[in-house]
């Protein structure tokens, strides 16, 4: 994949809600280099939130995935069969996957991260409502804010002793998905 901005302002300008999620003032460098200078501030969870927004919806989505394998917290059945729908949709992203995804994200007993993840790519285009109704575009930002809160939420399981290594490791995933 390509990075789409060529500025960290550009992220904040495409999506608005990125301020409300991300302390940092945006600043006009590149993006890659803003990211490092969030990753190495005193809120290094903003870098969390700046990949979110920085990468496309799919592989925002499937980088949600990857960063919740990451952290080898045991995935109770929903939850992996949750995952495995957010993959799935990754891998084929066409509209009965995203339905599937959509479906049982908002059906799951237990929220968190799979959940909104499923959700994430549910909410990455088509309608957000189902047949017969008229269709209703997803908000641009919602797939961002959800892989945000999905891996942010996952990291807060780590033992705190490995969360700044998990960080980094799950920014350097972004970052792959990047370049």
């Amino acid at each position: 994949m390509r990075l789409r901005f060529t500025s960290a302002i550009q992220v904040f300008e495409a999506f608005p809600t990125a301020r409300d999620d991300i302390e940092q003032q945006p600043a006009d460098v590149h993006p890659l280099v803003f990211l490092k200078q969030l990753q190495d501030s005193v809120m290094p969870e903003d870098a969390i939130g700046f990949c979110a927004y920085l990468l496309a919806r799919r592989e925002a989505v499937h980088w949600a995935c990857q960063c919740i394998r990451a952290t080898k917290v045991e995935l109770d059945d929903e939850s992996s069969k949750l995952i495995g729908l957010a993959e799935q949709w990754v891998d084929l992203p066409e509209e009965d996957n995203r339905r599937l995804a959509l479906d049982a994200g908002i059906a799951a007993v237990t929220t968190g991260p799979p959940a909104w993840t499923a959700m994430a790519a549910g909410w990455s285009g088509g309608s957000i409502v189902g047949e017969p109704h008229q269709p209703v575009p997803p908000p641009p930002h919602i797939t961002a804010q959800l892989v945000r809160a999905a891996v942010l939420t996952a990291l807060a399981g780590v033992p705190a002793k490995q969360r700044r290594e998990q960080l980094n490791g799950a920014v350097k995933a972004a970052v792959s998905l990047i370049a």
